[in-house]
């Protein structure tokens, strides 16, 4: 009985989230093959590129929530936004509200009451206005500057009631707006970076060299490519240390690296006669690297692939300008011990 109760579930879960797949899926077909629709969404990116003011997003119930969300992603994509309740507005939120900003609508049936009244004040003072719903015929998309059309969409509720499928449609159509938007204008990862400063967002984007506890010249030497392992550890000194040693050519470019674990397996198999070894015999060879101008989450991702404690950082002439521990990411929380 439990079995079978799970498997229908199951089954019922995965009937609703393939309906709002499908209802998004729709949209992009005919986003692709209908050049009406698709001019519908470019119009909309050229209200916004082309206004100096906020995007005011508004909308009732779930779409109002929706709405929320979608002023959020476009502030976190460079975009200033914020939302208006339409119910507020007419009760003094019209003062956030200015004639250069451009305001994004959004209800599926285009037919609620309170958005239609906004509208039409933001009509009667020149504010461009960019509707989302259902139907091009709809009322809201009437009093519109630009409108997106949703198409018909059943809900996933078994009910057909429950705002499901429409607002994962409407969510999605937001989301390529502000992106477009974005792509429009050329927003880069340096951008993002700028307003993401907190959080794992704006870790993973700062640049390895700022997180660089071992530094060359600060509390780090090379080897040279002559040394024997002798006189090679010799050079780490007391106190904390880098979990490997980079060694350079002549011309002081990055030709190997050695690691503690390395040391640990030549003494096991060599004893104390492997310190007599040259340190070029002993090595990992032209090992895997990353530029300074590299970005935390890219030191993440290559010690993620080659499974790897540390890596070496080198400026553009291949020569070490520091090596980034592990130690450091799970400091930083972008990896977990």
């Amino acid at each position: 009985m439990i079995e079978k109760m799970v498997t229908d579930e199951a089954a019922f879960i995965s009937d609703v989230l393939r309906s709002e797949a499908e209802a998004i899926t729709r949209l992009a077909v005919r986003i692709s093959a209908n050049s009406n629709d698709s001019l519908d969404f470019i119009k909309a990116i050229d209200l916004i590129t082309a206004s100096d003011g906020h995007v005011v997003v508004s909308g009732m119930g779930k779409s109002g929530l929706i709405g929320i969300k979608l002023s959020a992603t476009l502030a976190s994509l460079g975009q200033a936004s914020h939302f208006v309740h339409p119910a507020e507005a007419v009760h003094g939120d019209l003062g956030r509200i200015r004639a250069n900003d451009v305001a994004l609508l959004l209800s599926y049936s285009g037919e609620t009451d309170e958005l239609l009244n906004f509208a039409a004040i933001l009509q009667a003072d020149g504010v461009n206005r960019i509707a989302i719903s259902k139907s091009n015929q709809s009322s809201l998309a009437k009093i519109a500057s630009v409108h997106i059309s949703l198409g018909d969409i059943e809900e996933a509720c078994p009910l057909n009631l429950a705002p499901t499928a429409t607002t994962a449609t409407m969510l999605a159509a937001g989301d390529a707006l502000a992106l477009a938007v974005a792509r429009r204008k050329n927003f880069k990862a340096d951008d993002f970076h700028k307003i993401h400063p907190g959080g794992m967002l704006g870790i993973g984007l700062r640049p390895v060299s700022e997180v660089l506890r071992f530094q060359v010249g600060k509390n780090l030497t090379c080897v040279p490519l002559a040394a024997t392992m002798k006189s090679a550890l010799q050079t780490c000194g007391q106190g904390r240390r880098a979990g490997a040693l980079m060694v350079v050519d002549d011309h002081g470019r990055l030709v190997g690296i050695l690691t503690d674990g390395d040391v640990r397996r030549l003494i096991n198999q060599h004893g104390a006669a492997a310190l007599e070894k040259p340190i070029a015999e002993c090595m990992t060879k032209h090992p895997r690297c990353l530029p300074a101008q590299s970005l935390v989450r890219d030191a993440v991702r290559l010690i993620r692939e080659l499974r790897v404690d540390e890596l070496p950082v080198v400026d553009f002439d291949a020569k070490p300008i520091g090596l980034i521990d592990i130690q450091d990411l799970i400091a930083l929380k972008v990896v977990r011990d």
